[in-house]
């Protein structure tokens, strides 16, 4: 009875604390995206300060592996040692390797500091993601994830923004030391305001899982970052690390039938929605990266614009993305009707790429602002409604689980798309002879078409999806 009292006295408090406990989760969800794209602007000033221009690349990559393969981990370690701690820790962390990555003397000292920030990284998506879905009814679940893809929008394309500007004012390191005052508010709102129940027991992390999966990942992430550039498709280099992602994938399949406490319980695949919102969030994070880091590209080669300009220039993607998510979250949140969003969705974003695969040297920019917007209209209708979804179709023991692999499948599939679409530009480059800006803008649009197949199969996989998705209770 008392018991029952002081819950029930509590309630307005925590209720009170929700709007701070999602400030310092969104915060925290800003720093992990901001943070794969805001140092790629500056890699010329880190070359010129450190050297090791040969291995300049890792900065970027040694950060998007640790956060990748992480990040389906958190859930779990949450279900255990309970969200706050855990994001705590993660920020922790972050922190932490932003200082190094700071007063890194040498390329190698900074490339270990960025896979430690990458590894806190790998948190700060998955865990608000999750947390926020714990805050609030399942009817305010969409209009809630929509503004993490708000913040993915406004953290993607205002990382190079940010980066440039904080470069020319005060120097490269400043991007990682900003990073301390914003992630230590992150910690003071989450570890004063977030209250959420322990989920997952005392049961035993799956260690075995978790080094099988992460091995698996890995060695797929570099088939796609190296293949065709540092090493030939058929040298023993990438032929050995197709072979050792077969193996530790069959060898993960196995185990996680077997493991008491898997960390993706094979049951979860039995479900007919995530069999198919699981492998759409691959494809739809390979289209995101594509898109996200190709067309500045094209703006710089183009129109001449520079890093901040073409930044700016994506403004009708950015505005249109956040826009719709938000909107079509809240509507959908509303009537339980997502699959016929994610279609038109899925359709929109065939369309948009079909458009901007047709630009050319004479496109005026107005026309591509406005097939910019197709694409944020789109990206708006699926990215955060396809978690949603995959959420949806979980049972709140499962909920953790579910939402890490759909965020780690996405974050999977856009190093994918970035590599894909990355060796195709190379391709088209090579075959002309000429790499210069002018050449490199005339090659985004063909290797852009790319995406138009690649948004179709989202079309059917998306069209496969069940009518109704509601196992999660309100």
């Amino acid at each position: 009875m008392s018991q029952s009292i002081q819950t029930a006295s509590d309630a307005p408090a925590r209720a009170s604390r929700v709007p701070l406990a999602t400030a310092g989760l969104l915060i925290g969800m800003l720093l992990s995206v901001l943070d794969q794209t805001v140092v790629a602007i500056a890699l010329p000033d880190i070359a010129a300060d450190l050297g090791g221009m040969d291995a300049i690349g890792w900065i970027v990559t040694s950060y998007v592996l640790a956060s990748t393969t992480t990040g389906a981990l958190y859930g779990r370690f949450s279900d255990r040692f309970g969200r706050r701690a855990v994001f705590v820790t993660a920020v922790t962390v972050f922190i932490a390797g932003s200082v190094l990555c700071g007063v890194a003397q040498s390329t190698p000292q900074l490339i270990a500091a960025r896979t430690l920030q990458g590894i806190g990284a790998g948190a700060l998506f998955v865990l608000p993601t999750i947390a926020l879905s714990e805050l609030y009814p399942q009817r305010l679940r969409g209009r809630v994830q929509g503004l993490t893809g708000g913040v993915f929008a406004v953290a993607s394309v205002g990382g190079p923004l940010a980066g440039g500007a904080i470069t020319d004012a005060v120097g490269w390191r400043w991007i990682f030391y900003i990073n301390l005052p914003l992630g230590l508010l992150s910690i003071a709102m989450v570890a004063f305001a977030l209250r959420l129940p322990r989920t997952g027991g005392g049961g035993r992390i799956d260690v075995a899982g978790s080094v099988l999966l992460v091995g698996a990942t890995v060695s797929l992430l570099l088939v796609a970052e190296w293949g065709g550039h540092a090493h030939a498709w058929a040298s023993p280099v990438i032929l050995g690390l197709i072979g050792a992602f077969a193996v530790l994938l069959t060898a993960f399949v196995w185990w996680e039938r077997r493991a008491v406490n898997p960390l993706l319980p094979p049951k979860l695949f039995a479900d007919p929605t995530l069999r198919v919102a699981l492998p759409a969030t691959t494809l739809l994070g390979a289209l995101l990266g594509g898109s996200i880091v190709y067309l500045p590209t094209y703006l710089q080669g183009a129109y001449g614009m520079g890093a901040t300009q073409a930044g700016l220039a994506l403004n009708p993607y950015v505005v249109t993305f956040m826009a719709v998510s938000f909107l079509a979250g809240a509507r959908v949140g509303r009537s339980g009707r997502y699959k016929s969003s994610l279609v038109a969705g899925s359709l929109v974003v065939v369309l948009g790429f079909a458009l901007v695969s047709q630009i050319g040297p004479g496109t005026a920019y107005a026309v591509l602002a406005l097939e910019l917007g197709v694409l944020g209209v789109g990206f708006g209708l699926l990215m955060q409604n396809l978690v949603v979804v995959a959420q949806n179709a979980a049972s709140p023991a499962d909920l953790a689980a579910v939402t890490s692999a759909t965020l780690s499948v996405r974050g999977l599939g856009m190093s994918l798309g970035v590599a894909s679409f990355g060796s195709l530009l190379t391709r088209q480059l090579q075959g002309g002879g000429a790499q210069t800006a002018e050449a490199t803008a005339a090659a985004v649009p063909e290797v852009l078409f790319w995406g138009v197949p690649v948004a179709a199969a989202l079309v059917v996989l998306l069209a496969l999806l069940p009518r109704s998705v509601n196992r999660s209770s309100i």
